[in-house]
C-alpha cells in the first residue's frame, strides 16, 4: 500500500506492507485523510534539521545515545540512529473510510461501516490503517468522506471549547484562524457567543467572518488589545482561545491583556510559554491547557486497550468528542466543505506538502484521496530483492522489529553474513517492516506472521515480539518446521510452557526444529571462561548475583500482561546462567520480596531469589530497582574449590586463587553475537543445541516459582 512518510525535510510516498487487523482494532480502507497543516508541517521542518542542531535542542536524546554507546558500542549505536533517521516517520492523524476488517473483542462495528478515525499513532496518511476501537466513530450516510476526514481537528477544537466553558452571550476572541480557529469560531457561535477573530492573514479573517465571527481584527489596523476593548465597551473579552502556532511568547501575553478581570485563556495551539506574571496576576485570569482530542488522549488503557471512562464521571471523552463533531457535521451545524481548498491523490502527497510549505498561496485545508476500488485488498508483503541464499547459509526471518532487534540482533546477523541470509522482516506496522528490511538487506518486508511461516525459503525465525506473544509464536513456527530463536522469556506462565514442552514430547524425530531462548549471558566470553575453569570442580558452587536493574515506571508495558513483569521478563536470564554454571537440576527455589512503603516501587522488581541444586550448589539473585543509575548494573561472584571469580557488568573478569588471563572489554559484552552464531552453527552442522531444552524450561520454571511470592 502507499503511505506518506516524513524524511529529511520532505514528505515522501512509499510502498509498504498493509497492516493486519489485530485484537481490539479495526482495519479501515481509507478514502480521505486530512493534513494537519500546523502539526505536520512542523514535523516536516524538524525532520530536515541537521543532527547537530537537534542535539542542541534535545539534550535528553543525546544522553540516551551516549548511554547506548556505553552498552552497545559506537558501531551498533550509529547503525541504530542512522536507521531511525533514514526510515522516516509516519504522519497523519485524521482520516475516514470503510471498515474491511474487525479484530476480536469488537461487537458494535461491522465490515462495510463508514467510519472516521483519529490518532497520530494509527490514523496515518495510508491506504489502510489499523485503529483501536476508542479512536473510531461510525458516521451517517449524509456526512461525506471529505468532511468526516477532518474529525480529529474537529475534536481538538471541540475540546478547546469545553475547556473554555462558554455561556450564552459571552464574547470570545479566537487568535489564529487556521482550520482549528475556523472550527472554533463556528462552535462558539453555536454556543450563542459573540466571536472576535485575530490573524495575520486577512483572507483567513474574511473566511472566519463568513463562518459566523462578528468582528475581525488585524495588527495593521491598530493594537489588538485596544481593538478588543473598543468592541467590548471597555470590559474586555470573557475568554480567549489560542489556536495559533508560533514560538513567540507575545501571543499568550496578548491573550491575557485582551481578557476582562477573571476571564479565561485556553491554549489549543503551540506557542511560546514564557509567561509574564503582570499579564494575568492582577486580573486573576484562569489559564487552561486543552490536551488534544479530550480525556483519554495519551492514556494507553483508554486508547489501546479500549477501556472507556464512565459517562457519569467523564462526560466528554475523546471518542465522544469525535462522535459529537460528526453529529454537528450531520446536522449542518458546522460547515467545512468551503474550507477544503485542495484535494491531492496520495501519489501526489509530496506536491501537496511542498505547496503547504510555500509562504504564498498556502491553502487553508488540504486533503489526500485514495483509490476507491471495491475489489482491492490489503497486500501484506513487499519484495525488496529477489536475491536468494544458497544452502550454506541459514535463511532467517525476523518477527518483531523493535528497538532491541534493530539495535542488537540485526547488526549481529549482518556481521555474520557468512552464516545468515536475512530473508524477511515482519513488523506490525508496514513502514517499520519496510525501512528495517531495506536497512539490513532483507529480501522482503511483511506485516503477516503467516507469510513467514508459509515461506519455504525460510529456515529459521527470530522472534522479538512482545513477551505475551512468544509462546504462541514459537509453537506456530515449530509446527511449520522452522527453527526458532525466541527472545526471553520463552513463556509467561506454566500453561504456555507445557504447550512448548508438549511439542517436543510428540516430536521424537532427530530432525525436530532447534529451539533457542535468548538467554545470551551464558554465551558471553566471561561465562564461558568461568565454565571452563569450574567444569572439573569437586565441590558445589556458591553464586551471588546482583542486578541493579534500574527503575521502570509501573505503567510501562514491561509490568503489564504484555511484559509479564521483570522477574519473568528479565531475571530469567540469570536463572539460565545459574543452570549453565551448575549444569544441575533444581532442588528448591526460595524467594523473599521487599514490600515498598509507597506505590512508586513494586515487589515484582525488588526481591532476593535463592536456587538450590541437586549437586549441592546454591545460587542467589538480588534483583532491585532501588539503586542509582550510575552504579554498574550487574555483578557476579562465584566461589568454588578455593577459587573466586568476579564478573563486573560483563566488562571485566577477575579471578582469585587461580592464575588465568584477565578478560576485559570496553563495552558490556553479554553474548548476544555469540548466541546468534551458535544458533546458526547448530542448524548448519547439527549436534547439541546451544542450550539443552531442559535447561531452557528449567529457567522459566524457576521464574514461575519466584513469581508465586508476589
Amino acid at each position: 500500500m502507499k503511505q506518506v512518510l516524513i524524511k529529511k525535510g520532505q514528505a515522501i510516498v512509499e510502498e509498504v506492507p498493509s497492516p493486519q487487523v489485530e485484537a481490539g482494532q479495526i482495519l479501515v480502507k481509507v478514502e480521505r485523510s486530512c493534513i494537519s497543516i500546523g502539526t505536520e508541517m512542523s514535523g516536516v521542518r524538524n525532520s530536515g534539521v541537521p543532527l547537530w542542531k537537534r542535539a542542541l535542542n534535545q539534550p535528553e536524546n543525546v544522553k540516551k545515545v551516549l548511554n547506548l554507546v556505553k552498552t552497545q558500542g559506537v558501531a551498533k549505536t550509529t547503525s541504530l540512529v542512522k536507521g531511525k533517521l533514514d526510515s522516516g516517520v509516519p504522519t497523519g492523524y485524521s482520516a475516514a473510510g470503510k471498515v474491511v476488517g474487525i479484530g476480536s473483542g469488537i461487537h458494535d462495528i461491522k465490515i462495510g461501516d463508514r467510519v472516521a478515525c483519529a490518532g497520530s499513532q494509527c490514523a496515518f496518511h495510508a491506504e489502510y490503517i489499523n485503529v483501536p476501537r476508542n479512536l473510531v466513530v461510525k458516521m451517517p450516510d449524509n456526512v461525506p468522506m471529505e468532511e468526516a476526514s477532518t474529525v480529529t481537528l474537529g475534536a481538538i477544537a471541540l475540546q478547546g471549547i469545553r475547556r473554555a466553558n462558554p455561556t450564552l452571550g459571552e464574547t470570545f476572541v479566537v487568535i489564529g484562524n487556521g482550520i482549528l480557529g475556523q472550527l472554533t469560531v463556528q462552535m462558539l457561535k453555536a454556543n450563542g457567543c459573540r466571536v472576535i477573530v485575530s490573524d495575520l492573514d486577512r483572507q483567513r479573517i474574511k473566511i472566519a467572518l463568513k463562518n459566523g465571527a462578528s468582528f475581525g481584527i488585524h495588527p495593521e489596523d491598530g493594537l489588538d488589545v485596544e481593538q478588543v476593548a473598543r468592541i467590548t465597551a471597555g470590559i474586555g473579552a470573557d475568554g480567549v482561545i489560542i489556536t495559533a502556532a508560533t514560538p513567540s511568547d507575545s501571543v499568550v501575553s496578548t491573550a491575557f491583556k485582551m481578557c476582562r478581570r477573571k476571564g479565561r485563556v485556553v491554549l489549543v495551539g503551540d506557542v511560546g510559554l514564557h509567561l509574564n506574571r503582570e499579564d494575568f496576576y492582577q486580573k486573576e485570569i484562569d489559564f487552561f491547557i486543552s490536551t488534544s482530542y479530550g480525556p483519554g488522549r495519551y492514556d494507553h488503557h483508554y486508547e489501546e486497550e479500549g477501556l472507556d471512562y464512565p459517562a457519569a464521571y467523564v462526560r466528554w471523552t475523546e471518542n465522544r468528542n469525535l462522535e459529537e463533531y460528526i453529529r454537528l457535521l450531520s446536522e449542518n451545524k458546522i460547515q467545512v466543505r468551503s474550507m477544503i481548498q485542495a484535494v491531492y491523490p496520495v501519489e501526489q502527497a509530496t506536491e501537496a506538502y511542498n505547496r503547504l510549505s510555500n509562504g504564498e498561496d498556502k491553502p487553508l485545508m488540504v486533503l489526500l484521496s485514495y483509490l476507491e476500488d471495491e475489489n482491492s485488498s490489503p497486500l501484506n508483503k513487499v519484495m525488496i530483492s529477489s536475491c536468494a541464499s544458497g544452502k550454506d547459509k541459514v535463511r532467517i526471518a525476523l518477527a518483531g522489529a523493535g528497538g532491541f532487534a534493530k539495535g542488537m540482533h540485526l547488526p549481529n546477523i549482518k556481521e555474520l553474513s557468512n552464516l545468515y541470509h536475512l530473508q524477511a522482516v515482519m513488523s506490525r506496522t508496514g513502514h517499520n517492516a519496510m525501512s528495517t528490511a531495506k536497512q539490513f538487506g532483507a529480501s522482503y518486508a511483511t506485516t503477516s506472521y503467516n507469510e513467514i511461516l508459509e515461506d519455504k525459503d525460510i529456515d529459521a525465525v527470530l522472534i522479538a515480539a512482545r513477551h505475551n506473544l512468544h509462546a504462541n509464536m514459537v509453537i506456530q513456527a515449530l509446527e511449520a518446521g522452522k527453527h526458532v530463536l525466541v527472545e526471553k522469556p520463552l513463556a509467561l506462565n506454566e500453561r504456555e510452557l507445557i504447550h512448548v514442552k508438549a511439542f517436543y514430547e510428540q516430536e521424537k524425530s532427530d530432525n525436530a526444529p532447534v529451539l533457542l531462548t535468548g538467554f545470551n549471558r551464558r554465551h558471553s566470553k566471561y561465562a564461558k571462561a568461568i565454565y571452563d575453569n569450574i567444569s572439573k570442580r569437586t565441590n558445589p558452587l556458591m553464586i551471588n548475583y546482583r542486578m541493579n536493574a534500574g527503575y521502570i515506571p509501573l505503567d510501562n508495558w514491561v509490568h503489564t500482561e504484555e511484559g509479564g513483569g521483570r522477574n519473568i521478563g528479565e531475571a530469567c536470564h540469570i536463572y539460565d546462567l545459574f543452570n549453565f554454571l551448575t549444569n544441575s537440576k533444581v532442588l528448591k527455589v526460595q524467594a523473599q520480596t521487599l514490600m515498598p512503603a509507597t506505590g512508586y516501587y513494586s515487589p515484582n522488581d525488588n526481591f532476593v531469589a535463592t536456587v538450590s541444586y541437586e549437586d549441592g550448589s546454591v545460587a542467589t539473585l538480588t534483583y532491585t530497582a532501588l539503586g542509582a543509575k550510575d552504579y554498574p548494573k550487574e555483578h557476579m561472584e562465584i566461589y568454588c574449590d578455593g577459587k573466586v571469580f568476579v564478573v563486573e557488568d560483563y566488562k571485566k573478569l577477575t579471578t582469585y586463587g587461580i592464575k588465568t588471563k584477565e578478560i576485559q572489554t570496553k563495552n558490556s559484552e553479554k553474548g548476544q553475537k555469540e548466541e546468534i552464531e551458535a544458533f546458526a552453527q547448530c542448524i548448519l552442522k547439527g549436534g547439541e543445541w546451544p542450550i539443552p531444552l531442559w535447561q531452557q524450561v528449567q529457567a522459566m520454571e524457576i521464574a514461575f516459582e519466584v513469581e508465586k511470592i508476589f
